[in-house]
């Protein structure tokens, strides 16, 4: 059988490189190579050679995370090029990139969101107007960005105009939301015209953590996962369909990854990963794991789902 010519492509030029870096490692080393012969190629030096390349190669697989990677700038490139890849397309990537947007699609398809507002640079100075709009304390977050880079939780009123001016020196665009304190986990989704919801995640971060920032993300040992998650039935089913509705809304294929907050028997909806996380030990492939699927078997059904 002759091998599948893929281009990985992964580094890039935003704040999660080494992320997005670490990922395509485990990626290369989990595929089969009696299957793939695999390309590497850094957006940041080789989008020429892509191009270059193109007619030669099958697939591509981005393993790139945050602006220029996941927000459909790479999608739309790979599309001009008539090379398939997995995941999200155009609009499904920038839809989910975009925190505000995605969060206006989760609400007006019924799903439950914590109450917002968009900042202005005039926040900064005058913080009292989102004051009056919402109740501390809160999350205030860059609109297109990953891994909670930029993030804050803000529970004094006093340190609202510092939180927004280190959102906005990662985006233009800042959203403030009400904290929902309780449970996070995550549901992963896999399939294109029929997309299936996985077993659910729980993030645990070590108690030195407020939330599950940049470090409790990606330091060894600073956050504990339990999959599937120890909830019962009805919240298990319930997630899933939140996480299937999301995936939909926001018109994605493939795979994607969505953030929730229990609290008390209330599921809230966080955002919606559509390049999650691709290590061993990376919250979709734990998830895809207690399914029953293999990461080397994950990655062959992505790649599938990319050339349907």
């Amino acid at each position: 059988m002759e091998k599948i010519r893929l281009a990985l492509i992964a580094g890039g030029t935003s704040g999660e490189r080494e992320v997005s870096l670490k990922g395509a490692a485990a990626v290369e080393t989990a595929l089969d190579p009696e299957k793939y012969r695999v390309v590497r190629y850094d957006p940041a030096t080789d989008l020429a050679r892509i191009a270059a390349d193109a007619k030669q190669l099958d697939v591509a697989f981005i393993m790139l995370h945050g602006i220029h990677g996941e927000d459909g700038t790479m999608q739309g490139f790979l599309e001009l090029l008539g090379l398939p890849y997995q995941g999200a397309s155009v609009l499904g990537s920038a839809m989910a990139m975009d925190k505000n947007l995605a969060k206006t699609l989760y609400a007006l398809n019924g799903l439950p969101v914590a109450r917002w507002e968009m900042a202005t640079h005039e926040d900064v100075a005058s913080p009292d107007n989102l004051l009056t709009k919402l109740t501390l304390p809160l999350v205030v977050k860059p609109v297109r960005q990953g891994s909670s880079l930029g993030m804050s939780i803000v529970k004094e009123g006093s340190a609202l105009a510092d939180a927004l001016s280190l959102a906005f020196e990662h985006d233009s665009e800042v959203m403030v939301e009400e904290f929902i304190k309780g449970r996070e986990i995550t549901v992963g989704v896999i399939g294109n015209a029929t997309p299936e919801a996985l077993p659910l995640v729980e993030i645990i971060p070590d108690s030195r953590y407020e939330f599950f920032d940049y470090e409790a993300k990606y330091i060894p040992g600073a956050t504990r996962e339990v999959c599937p998650a120890e909830v019962d039935e009805k919240l298990r089913k319930k997630a899933q369909q939140y996480g299937l509705i999301a995936h939909k809304a926001l018109q994605l294929k493939g795979y994607s990854r969505t953030d929730m907050i229990i609290r008390d028997d209330e599921l809230f909806i966080l955002e919606t990963n559509t390049i999650p996380g691709m290590t061993e030990t990376s919250l979709f492939p734990q998830a895809a794991a207690a399914a029953g699927m293999a990461f080397s078997r994950l990655l062959d059904r992505l790649i599938e789902l990319a050339m349907e």
